[in-house]
């Protein structure tokens, strides 16, 4: 049987490629050792994957499990304007797993790594005989003094999300399902949900240009909206007319007979970016974000007042209540 020091070894040579220069000391010592800047401030985030909590390998490749656990990390990174900088990794694996899936996890990982120069630094591996866990934590570093929170929306900013949302959850459904749609809509939904891309170009473009708050879109729009007008003591109003939601979402929705806002309000995991800004700062976001080929839309105003409620095309208002992914939900 390998032995513990084998295996940490064939699994840093899956990553070794991550490595930048931030990192004075990767894996190999009992900790890593990072440089700082000294107008930058950290940004630390971690997150933990359970396998049938959060994932399954029967709709997940083992590579995208590795992937998505730490996109959903980079993800906080991106929403607090920040670069991801190292990473560290710790896993929980079954004794029935195969190592050469743990492998794949691993080049899951390295690959969601180099795609944003992100280093992983190090981590940790032990047995379990319960479902395969992992837990990813990313540094970050952003601007010092300068980080994006959900706690700075006023009233009378725009409130805008990055690219489509509802795309992972409907994917999640597709994979899970029967449903039959065009073969280009299943190829995005199931892209959507297995790889989904954090949007760290998009949140370091929202802070340049001067958003107020930002939030990543991991358990649905209605629970990310909420958050944000709670923590910054006003009302979000949401046009849901604007709300952007992809053709495929709309194809699906259509063969199992949902509502495709239910997917965008509700589904999460689409790591994409909700947020608010003045005008002026929108625009100067809007015009760099086209640029770069990110797509930003205007959903709807900031009030006072507290909640989020949105307006169907029939101008009536309802109330979005805080619902989504909830881990201790029954």
């Amino acid at each position: 049987m390998m032995q513990e020091f084998e295996r940490i070894e064939r699994l840093r040579k899956r990553v070794e490629g991550t490595v930048n220069k931030h990192v004075k000391v990767a894996i190999g010592d009992d900790a890593a050792v990072v440089g700082t800047e000294p107008d930058e401030d950290h940004v630390v985030t971690t997150d933990t994957m359970v396998e049938g909590v959060h994932f399954l390998p029967t709709t997940m490749s083992w590579y995208d499990i590795g992937y998505k656990c730490m996109a959903a990390s980079v993800s906080d990174v991106a929403a607090m304007g920040g670069r991801p900088i190292a990473a560290v990794l710790a896993l929980a694996v079954p004794e029935e797993l195969d190592f050469e899936h743990l492998e794949m996890v691993y080049d899951g990982v390295a690959g969601l790594c180099k795609e944003f120069s992100c280093s992983l630094a190090g981590g940790d591996l032990t047995r379990t005989s319960g479902p395969l866990v992992l837990t990813s934590t990313v540094l970050g570093a952003v601007p010092k003094d300068r980080a994006l929170l959900r706690s700075g929306a006023q009233p009378g900013d725009v409130v805008f999300v990055t690219g489509q949302v509802g795309t992972s959850a409907a994917g999640l459904e597709l994979l899970v399902g029967t449903a039959v749609v065009p073969v280009d809509s299943q190829l995005e939904l199931r892209q959507a949900h297995q790889r989904p891309l954090p949007q760290v170009t998009a949140g370091q473009i929202l802070l340049d240009a001067g958003a107020s708050a930002c939030n990543d879109i991991s358990d649905g729009l209605a629970s990310e909206a909420n958050e944000i007008a709670a923590m910054s003591g006003v009302r979000l109003r949401i046009d849901s007319a604007r709300i952007p939601i992809s053709p495929a979402v709309r194809d699906f929705s259509r063969a199992v007979r949902k509502n495709p806002l239910d997917y965008a309000w509700y589904g999460g995991e689409d790591y994409q970016l909700i947020g608010t800004a003045s005008s002026r700062s929108f625009a100067v976001a809007l015009a760099r974000c086209e640029s770069v080929g990110v797509k930003l839309t205007a959903i709807g105003r900031v009030e006072a007042g507290d909640g989020v409620v949105a307006e169907d095309e029939n101008g009536t208002l309802n109330v979005i209540e805080a619902k989504g992914f909830n881990h201790f939900s029954k």
